[in-house]
């Protein structure tokens, strides 16, 4: 007979962790971060070739319940630069994303380039755009 009520014990051991394991996996799985930018594309219209670096600020909140931390900010193209708040954003505050495009050594035109930002939010890839039209000297 005691062979049958440690079986029933293990039984009801396993139970209990499986169960112990699912609620702390439903627990941690509802804070999570979420990010909303103000915008995702800055228009720099026209400027001229003789002051070719311009810059913008995209601002974003931590709509989550987690903090949100960016881990990495990547240009399409080395003339585009990021510099990103790189300590987390509690939830309900906001962080900044600075973005520098320098047209020198660039033909005039326009252009458009992308940021794609990798954070732990629950859209982990985000993609920001700056574009504008550079006029010949």
């Amino acid at each position: 007979m005691s062979f049958v009520n440690k079986k029933e014990d293990m039984k009801k051991l396993f139970f209990l962790m499986t169960m112990l394991t699912l609620s702390i996996g439903l627990l941690s799985a509802q804070n999570v971060a979420d990010v909303k930018f103000d915008k995702t594309t800055h228009d720099f219209g026209t400027f001229s070739e003789n002051n070719p670096v311009v810059a913008c600020t995209f601002t974003f909140t931590n709509i989550g319940d987690a903090p949100l931390v960016i881990h990495q900010a990547v240009a399409s193209c080395g003339c585009t630069v990021p510099e990103y708040t790189k300590e987390p954003v509690m939830p309900g505050k906001k962080g900044t994303i600075k973005i520098t495009y320098n047209g020198t050594g660039k033909y005039p035109g326009h252009f458009k380039k992308s940021i794609t930002l990798r954070t732990n939010a629950k859209t982990e890839l985000v993609r920001l755009y700056v574009e504008g039209d550079m006029t010949a000297k």
